[in-house]
This record gives C-alpha cells, sequence and structure tokens, in this order.
C-alpha cells in the first residue's frame, strides 16, 4: 500500500473522531440540565413546614416549586384559610425568581433591598404571581437556588418564614 493511501486512510479516520468529538459537543450546549429538589423531599418539606407551624398554633399552607415555578409539593394545614394557598405559592414563585438576579434568600431580602432604593421615575407594574410578602425562601445547593417554598396562614410573614427555614434545616443536608 502507497504511503499516499495510508495517509488518506489516518486522515478519514482523524476526521471521523473529531466530527464526533464536534457533533457530540454540538449536542450537549443545546441541552440545559437543572437540579430540582426531589418529590420526596418536596413532600417532606411542606409536611415539616406545615407541622411547625401547628405546633405553635398557625394554619397554614405551605408550597414548594422549582425554578421553573412549578408546584412541586403542595399542603394544606388543618384548618388554614383558603387564600393563604395563592398566597404561599405567590412568596414561593418570588422566590424563585426574583431572589436569582441577586442570590437573595428569601422575599424579605428583595423587600428590605427594594425599601432601602431610592424612589424611582420607572412606574411599578405588577407582575402576575409576584409578592414580596415575607414567607417565601430560596431552596439552595452549593450557593444556587435551585427553587423555593412558601408559606401563607400565620399572623405575620416572619412566622410563616421561619417555619419555612426550621423545616428547611431539617432537609439542608440532603439537598446534594
Amino acid at each position: 500500500m502507497s504511503s499516499f493511501s495510508t495517509g488518506i486512510k489516518g486522515t478519514t479516520v482523524a476526521l471521523g473522531f473529531i466530527a464526533a468529538a464536534v457533533s457530540t459537543g454540538a449536542v450537549a450546549q443545546g441541552i440545559v440540565n437543572r437540579p430540582q429538589i426531589s418529590a420526596a423531599l418536596a413532600n417532606e418539606l411542606v409536611g415539616d413546614t406545615v407541622a411547625i407551624c401547628a405546633k405553635q398554633g398557625y394554619k397554614v399552607w405551605a408550597v414548594v416549586v422549582n425554578l421553573d415555578g412549578t408546584r412541586q409539593a403542595l399542603l394544606r394545614g388543618d384548618g388554614a384559610p383558603m387564600h393563604s394557598q395563592d398566597n404561599s405559592y405567590y412568596k414561593a414563585y418570588s422566590a424563585a425568581s426574583i431572589t436569582l438576579g441577586r442570590n437573595e434568600g428569601s422575599t424579605k431580602e428583595v423587600f428590605d433591598r427594594m425599601a432601602k432604593s431610592p424612589a424611582s421615575t420607572v412606574p411599578t407594574t405588577q407582575l402576575p404571581n409576584v409578592t414580596y410578602g415575607q414567607g417565601g425562601v430560596s431552596i439552595k445547593v452549593g450557593g444556587q437556588i435551585i427553587g423555593a417554598i412558601g408559606v401563607s396562614g400565620a399572623p405575620g410573614g416572619q412566622f410563616d418564614e421561619a417555619c419555612a427555614r426550621e423545616a428547611l434545616a431539617k432537609i439542608q443536608d440532603r439537598l446534594k
């Protein structure tokens, strides 16, 4: 066999490997993998949150959402008011979406930041499902937000948030 023929075969094989590598890279570039809390852990989180609040005499709803705002788990505590269902979702949705830009940990942190900002000439427009009410807490893994929990029904947002944080602390070591 001539050296020219051997060179062609070697080049063809090399180009085949390059094409395979490039096509694999192109596919990988088109896929986004985002972590989210498992269904089992989300259910445990809302259950613990409602139970913690109930021990303190608060009748609440708790909801966990992923970064798309999709409800992963939802639980109504015994006697929790109906309107708190939507409010708990709004808190979770807000904590999962608005906190991303600055890696804030809760709707309260967003509210506090906004309260310190100087007045703006830009009109504020109510966004769908967004609230700055306290009780939405970001769920973080390795410092990155992967979702949020929202709680509503206690006699103040600070109590909603405290129940969520206590329940989140119970599962934090399993968020890996």
